[in-house]
């Protein structure tokens, strides 16, 4: 499911392929090796990346019903930043929240920081998903908050079976890009 601006995508595009976008031999969280990594932190802490991709993940929601947006940290949190700025100017305000890998283990030692209430239907965000292991562990921690998730939303999918095990869990996957759209 593309979003709506071809534009801005074909630039999101060539900005994640000029400065996320690495070849070589890499271990992933995931525990696997690649010949390509993508480290979309470089992308998504540019202001135009940043905007570009809040501005077409919001283009993807469309009408979805969604209280909050957000994901794990570290990867999720210029995402679900991002989302949350944009959203306010689209008059359509998005609170956000991150989720720990683990609770703080200091004062309030909450294991999800920020906006989320339990009843409210969600989008979990990732940078980039491989095996959707992440992204479960977000999900997870929101359904305990008494949340729906209503999709897990990336930038980019490495078509490594992150979609097929987020759909055992009842969950759609939607990626603004793929692996291939990199011709990698």
């Amino acid at each position: 499911m593309p979003p709506a601006d071809p534009k801005s995508r074909a630039r999101l595009r060539d900005i994640i392929a000029e400065r996320s976008l690495t070849r070589g031999q890499f271990k992933l969280a995931s525990g696997g090796e690649s010949n390509i990594f993508f480290d979309m932190k470089t992308t998504l802490l540019d202001p135009e990346g940043a905007a570009l991709a809040a501005a077409l993940i919001l283009d993807m929601l469309g009408q979805d019903q969604v209280d909050a947006i957000g994901g794990l940290v570290i990867g999720a949190c210029p995402v679900v930043s991002a989302v949350c700025v944009t959203s306010a100017g689209r008059g359509r305000p998005v609170p956000g929240f991150y989720v720990r890998k683990e609770p703080k283990g200091r004062g309030t030692n909450k294991l999800i920081e920020g906006n989320l209430e339990p009843g409210w239907r969600v989008v979990v965000v990732e940078d980039v998903t491989t095996e959707g292991n992440s992204a479960l562990k977000a999900v997870r921690a929101v359904r305990e908050h008494g949340c729906t998730v209503v999709k897990v939303v990336t930038v980019v999918d490495r078509l490594q079976g992150a979609r097929e095990n987020l759909k055992k869990e009842g969950i759609e996957l939607a990626a603004l890009f793929t692996r291939d759209d990199f011709s990698v």
